[in-house]
């Protein structure tokens, strides 16, 4: 009897902590469930993160998973702590403890399928997905078709993460039954534990998500998982999803590092273009080509290899173009306010924050002062990635998208909808062309390919002429060879036109895409899209330069070539007037700058700091950090790259993006 008594003592107390056990064991649990995305997410993307991933340290890259994995985990499962942790003796009881487990197990689940579902998207943005990815396609209505096609272009992921969330419920350690506290002792002893459990629950929670539990640790942000890894890309290797998204929810994009007074400021670097004392003004059309997904890895006139685009290769024999070619962003949405308005993508896109609510221009808004019409033509849904609301902020008068394509009797309408995404290239292009003829000159128009994007598919008349070659690992190639046919067919109904002749053409791409090559997998390699200028003419000169040329250039490049003959605010520079050692490009990629000058990129971290200095030329793949033995280059671009996001970011928070003054 009395062995009895003391086995019920000690299993009642034993009981006592059993909900606080469970809670500690299930979270180790989804630490484990973490783990085993990010391997996944590492094999999904071996072929970016192979380079140099011997060169990582474990003890660093596990320290940062263990920090970025705590605070997620911690955010996501707070509801479900205090449901188990309360000290309330109600929540022993069935009905609250499957409450509690379900909850568990959705939050988890749903962090399960965002790291296994960013394992695909890091291919196409080199970066953790953030907050804004509602926002970036809150207009589009065929997400359902792109989501099912990748679940089955990447089944094994859909098995994992099934896999991961079955483990979640069968390993669920649930509480050892319900408590009778049928006397004072055993009541004051309960609610004693389970204060003291919840009490250290709350520090420990705080200094979990925060990073730290000192008062000289800030919250850590993004930004923070440079320090564990020597590549800005494999900063996505130690960061998760769910804390990427948390993270950056109602984030301040934009915060003024104060680094110059304002008058040293404009010194060292302004964004304000202003005419020259004597300019001579050209009323030519300017087109504008942004080509999706139009990587420098496709075209052979950029490579030692033939490459895709025998026609782009022809065009930049005739065209002016430049040794290193850069993109400001990784996205469409990068692409837009960085070729037609000159502002890179720094921290967050452009579109998504609230400085798009500022006064903007651009090359529509500033060549519609002196008399040009223009037109903004893209395939696709009309509001589609919210594009024609840009269109219309930035100054241009129409907007012609798969709406307008369809009211035109010439082409087929929907007949030529590629079922994903827009009308294909080939016959948007040629409604281009036409339209334009419809315009008065001078003109500026853009037009937004679309063809060459997931699902990787060319109109049915071309399967078995732009078709997935034996061996070929990469879907976009054939893609990329439609694209460059359908420019093509372009080219040879614009020299129809009449306004051909008197236009210059610019062409580039709006990201990257799949790559291949590995050296279109590095730092650079994965901005690299083409940059040319054609002018039937030959005014404009074909060579090319041994210089930096970026997606922000292009603007105060066609504006000074034209003449234009008012101040403006971009933050590129004008590549026909500046000497090739003064050349440079930035972009910013997982909370590092990437500031390109001369021979050397400069790595400098969002928190204010230079992290490392490389000579790309003779160290592409950035092996050597050459930090503190580059004397006065080092410190010289240190300075500049501080001044251009002071600058950017003081512009951005006070509406100065153009030359008129803010109504007070």
């Amino acid at each position: 009897m009395k062995k009895r008594a003391k086995r019920r003592r000690v299993s009642l107390q034993k009981s006592y902590i059993s909900n606080p056990l469970a809670f500690v064991c299930n979270l180790a649990l989804v630490y484990v469930v973490y783990a085993l995305c990010r391997l996944a997410y590492l094999c999904e993307n071996w072929s970016v993160l192979s380079e140099g991933f011997d060169a990582l340290s474990f003890w660093n890259l596990f320290k940062g998973c263990w920090m970025f994995d705590t605070s997620a985990i911690l955010y996501t499962n707070v509801l479900y702590a205090i449901l188990m942790l309360i000290p309330l003796h109600w929540k022993e009881r069935e009905g609250w403890q499957q409450v509690a487990k379900w909850i568990y197990l959705l939050v988890n689940s749903l962090s399960v399928i965002a790291n296994l579902s960013d394992a695909v998207y890091f291919q196409y943005t080199g970066r953790r997905t953030t907050a804004s990815v509602f926002q970036e396609f809150s207009n589009e209505g065929n997400l359902g078709d792109v989501v099912g096609v990748e679940l089955l272009r990447h089944w094994y992921l859909v098995l994992v993460g099934i896999v991961l969330i079955a483990g979640l419920f069968f390993f669920y350690q649930k509480p050892k039954g319900e408590l009778e506290l049928t006397t004072l002792k055993s009541k004051m002893l309960y609610y004693a534990i389970h204060v003291v459990c919840f009490g250290l629950y709350i520090p420990i929670t705080v200094a979990g998500m925060r990073g730290g539990a000192t008062t000289a640790v800030r919250p850590i942000t993004i930004s923070n998982a440079n320090q564990y890894v020597n590549r800005p890309a494999e900063a996505a290797l130690v960061l998760n999803t769910p804390f990427s998204m948390i993270r950056t929810i109602n984030k301040n994009v934009f915060t003024d590092p104060e680094f110059f007074p304002r008058e040293e400021l404009d010194k060292i670097y302004s964004p304000i273009h202003t005419p020259a004392d004597s300019i001579v003004q050209r009323k030519k059309n300017v087109v504008v080509f942004i080509m999706e997904s139009y990587g420098r890895e496709y075209i052979g006139a950029y490579n030692e290899y033939k490459g895709y685009t025998p026609f782009t290769d022809s065009l930049i024999a005739q065209s002016l173009t430049f040794d290193l070619t850069i993109a400001n962003g990784r996205k469409s949405i990068d692409g837009m306010p960085s070729i037609l308005s000159s502002i890179p993508r720094f921290i967050e896109p452009f579109f998504l924050t609230p400085a798009s609510l500022n006064e903007v221009s651009g090359l529509a808004g500033e060549l519609g002062k002196v008399g040009y019409e223009s037109a903004f033509f893209h395939g696709a849904e009309n509001g589609s990635m919210g594009f024609e609301a840009f269109a219309r902020t930035t100054g241009y008068q129409k907007y012609f998208g798969r709406t307008e394509y369809n009211e035109d009797k010439r082409f087929n309408g929907d007949k030529d909808f590629d079922g994903m995404w827009a009308i294909w290239d080939e016959e948007f292009l040629q409604f281009y062309a036409l339209k334009m003829s419809e315009m008065r000159q001078p003109f500026f128009t853009s037009v937004f390919t679309a063809s060459s994007h997931h699902p990787y598919k060319v109109p049915a008349r071309y399967k078995d002429i732009y078709k997935d070659e034996p061996g070929d690992p990469n879907d976009m190639h054939k893609c990329v060879r439609y694209v460059d046919h359908a420019l093509r067919l372009f080219f040879e109904t614009a020299k129809q036109q009449p306004w051909y002749e008197n236009t210059i053409f610019v062409l580039t791409a709006d990201h990257t895409n799949l790559t291949t090559e590995p050296k279109y997998q590095t730092e650079l390699g994965v901005c690299s899209v083409p940059i040319l200028i054609f002018d039937p003419s030959g005014e404009i000169k074909a060579q090319r330069r041994h210089c930096i040329a970026q997606q922000i250039d292009i603007m105060p490049t066609v504006l000074n070539y034209l003449g234009y003959d008012k101040p403006y605010v971009a933050f590129g520079q004008d590549l026909l007037n500046t000497a090739d050692e003064d050349t440079w490009a930035i972009t910013n990629n997982n909370g590092m700058y990437h500031y390109v000058k001369g021979n050397y990129v400069l790595l400098f971290t969002e928190d204010g700091k230079t992290k490392a200095i490389y000579d790309y030329k003779k160290d592409w793949y950035m092996k050597q950090n050459l930090l503190g033995k580059t004397g006065e280059v080092e410190k010289q671009m240190e300075r500049e790259v501080k001044a251009l996001i002071q600058s950017y970011m003081e512009r951005m928070i006070e509406d100065r993006l153009t030359m008129k003054e803010k109504k007070k």
